[in-house]
């Protein structure tokens, strides 16, 4: 069969959906389908980052233990992991230190006490490091 023989008129035209219907929309280079995918991605993602940081913020200021609890289960659900170090060794690269307390018990010298304001990562990626109390022997 010859090229376009028995195709609809333009069926050599690249073709893509468009206008929110089941039709396609003929003429419309790769290129522009790709620049089009590009801008839908970064604007998703641009998106995604505005609603992370305002859970973020949201949950800065929750009084209540099951709001908490609740965002931070939408937000586990997304990649987004909470950062409770306590009993972990201090690591000033991940962790920032928010005060210390002193301990008798050498063996707890430089572990996370407790932690004062959750941190953060997104994917393995850290949005906010925790504030930690630290131990530190006497």
């Amino acid at each position: 069969m010859a090229a376009g023989a028995g195709a609809p008129a333009g069926a050599g035209a690249a073709m893509t959906w468009g206008g929110g219907g089941t039709e396609p929309v003929r003429g419309a280079s790769e290129p522009d389908v790709e620049t089009i995918a590009g801008e839908l991605l970064d604007q998703a993602l641009a998106e995604r980052r505005a609603l992370v940081q305002l859970c973020l913020y949201a949950l800065d200021r929750a009084r209540s233990s099951g709001v908490v609890e609740r965002i931070e289960e939408g937000l586990s659900a997304i990649g987004v992991t909470a950062l409770r170090p306590d009993g972990e060794r201090f690591d000033p690269s991940v962790h920032e230190a928010g005060g210390v307390v002193p301990t008798d018990d050498v063996t707890l010298d430089g572990l996370v006490a407790e932690t004062e304001v959750v941190g953060f990562a997104d994917r393995g990626r850290t949005l906010r490091a925790p504030i930690v109390i630290v131990y530190t022997a006497r």
